[in-house]
């Protein structure tokens, strides 16, 4: 059998840095690989050059570089647009900048049927919607005149699997292709991709999540700092890990025996006691709706969060979330019911009455690409939070430098734009502005999802101590129910706008009552050897 792709020591160069060194990988049909490692390790550039979409400058050699035994190494521009949709589709990372923000889904799932001239023109209307269903949008007929900008995180990257899958191609590469979704979408995900390899079609996986790695790649190959340190049998890998590196990231991910504990330290180590919760509650959500159009999208939400508590909210993408968050920041208004704060009213008030009180509520969005002024480097993205607080001067740089040290990312950064950033130095870039300002209130919408298991094991971490130390309210919101258990007092379920099921999380996850808090856990993958 021909391997899709074979490839033999190669080594991508950027000037006199190396960012993969000696890599091997060969993908035959039907077969399904995994890169796993942290931000920056050479995972992503390692798949851009399957498609030849190398950044500007990169120096590319190999002993062995053929897709479908030919040779590719030294394909010209046109040669490779054969390959691309054609004989290896590709799944971006971040689904916002990868779609056309001024084409509509249906137009996109056009291009991408039209270029790969595998389907008559009349018949592309029907292959649209069939590529929606395939990838979990139940409303497909609907969201076809939509713009990209009009859908949630999680819609956003079912297009973007869509559009990939629209030229049939031998090889599909997924860059963190479930970093977006939901349990249950994650799961129709999970099963559409292991469809398309058990019909002979190859797959190339770029995740942190290594239960998923776990769910779909017949082999794993562990990278760190551009060398692949440990490759086998995905099975075997994740049981009997034998390098050091490999067993990091194992003990690095959260579940519920992790609770309590810190999850980026060498041996077990509780976390400080956390202080205890109670008097009055710092935040005070009553009864509140909030409608876009016709759809109703808070619907009679109610609940309290007090000085030092992490409430996690969970739910489907569209569930109501980050509307949730929205109403909570001040970037929108309810229609009916109230907010307060700090026991003072937040919701249907004048701006300049809230201006002074936003240094105290903090945003760490789910997108950090699109959250940034790309004019802006990380001293003045980090600073402008700090700007609110009235720290200006030297103090404003050393407190840069040390909210850096915090989130793991080196001084060099300070003047690199977020272009330049991978995606989880981006994510620790927002958090570390989000920080800046010592908040009362932090919200974090899907704060972790673009950061590999070691780096979010350290900003978990991080976010203990700062709610230790500054007894900082957290609402933290997430589909990944592992990162809830571990970090969260209490949870709220969402399901199309309400509040089905809430109260201690520990409660709620051991013993749900509502069936779709159930069906939300039966989705989750599990790690072999190791319960969900």
């Amino acid at each position: 059998m021909t391997a899709i792709v074979d490839i033999q020591n190669l080594s991508i160069r950027f000037g006199a840095q190396t960012v993969v060194d000696g890599l091997d990988l060969s993908i035959y049909p039907g077969e399904s690989v995994a890169l796993v490692g942290e931000s920056g390790s050479g995972k992503t550039v390692t798949a851009r050059a399957l498609l030849g979409l190398q950044a500007k400058g990169a120096s590319i050699e190999a002993d062995r570089f053929t897709i479908q035994g030919q040779p590719a190494l030294a394909n010209r521009e046109r040669d490779w647009r054969q390959v691309r949709g054609r004989e290896i589709g590709y799944v971006l990372q971040d689904a916002l900048v990868s779609l056309d923000p001024l084409r509509t889904v249906g137009q996109q799932l056009a291009d991408a049927l039209t270029a790969s001239g595998r389907v008559s023109p009349r018949d592309i209307p029907a292959r649209s919607l069939q590529l929606l269903h395939e990838a979990g949008m139940a409303d497909a007929q609907q969201r076809l005149a939509v713009y990209p900008h009009q859908l949630s995180g999680g819609l956003r990257q079912r297009v973007l699997i869509a559009c990939a899958l629209a030229g049939q191609p031998a090889l599909l590469i997924a860059d963190e292709p479930t970093t977006a979704l939901d349990m249950t979408v994650q799961k129709q995900i999970l099963t559409l991709l292991r469809r398309r390899r058990e019909n002979g079609q190859a797959l190339l996986l770029i995740s942190h999540d290594l239960a998923v790695v776990a769910e779909l790649a017949d082999r794993v190959l562990v990278m760190r700092d551009g060398k692949v340190v440990e490759s086998g049998e995905t099975r075997q890998v994740l049981t009997a890990p034998q390098h050091p590196w490999t067993r990091r990231l194992l003990r690095a991910i959260p579940t519920p025996q992790t609770r309590g504990f810190r999850l980026a330290s060498e041996r077990p180590q509780a976390l400080p006691p956390r202080p205890l919760v109670s008097g009055e509650p710092l935040v005070n959500v009553s009864n509140v709706h909030k409608y876009y159009g016709d759809r109703h999208v808070v619907n009679n939400v109610s609940f309290q969060l007090r000085a030092g508590e992490t409430l996690g909210v969970v739910g489907e993408s569209g569930s109501g979330k980050s509307s949730l968050a929205r109403l909570l920041l001040g970037l929108s208004e309810p229609q009916r019911g109230s907010i307060d704060i700090a026991g003072e009213r937040w919701s249907q008030q004048p701006e300049t009455l809230r201006r002074s009180r936003r240094a105290g509520l903090q945003l760490i969005a789910q997108d950090p690409l699109s959250s940034f002024d790309p004019r802006y480097n990380v001293e003045r993205l980090i600073g402008e939070s700090l700007d609110t607080a009235g720290i200006v001067g030297t103090a404003r740089h050393q407190r840069v430098l040390q909210l850096l040290d915090e989130v793991s990312l080196s001084p060099k950064l300070l003047h690199r734009y977020p272009r330049e950033l991978s995606g989880g130095q981006r994510q620790r870039v927002a958090i570390a502005r989000a920080f800046a300002p010592n908040p009362a209130l932090l919200v974090a919408d899907e704060p972790v999802s673009a950061l590999d298991v070691s780096v979010q094991a350290q900003i978990l971490d991080l976010l203990a101590d700062m709610q230790t130390e500054h007894r900082t309210a957290l609402l933290f919101i997430s589909h990944d129910l592992g990162v809830i258990h571990h970090l969260a007092d209490r949870v709220l379920v969402m399901k199309e706008g309400r509040i089905v099921e809430s109260g201690d999380v520990e409660q709620v996850f051991k013993h749900p009552v509502h069936p779709w808090t159930q069906q939300l856990l039966d989705a989750l993958p599990a790690m072999p050897g190791r319960a969900a």
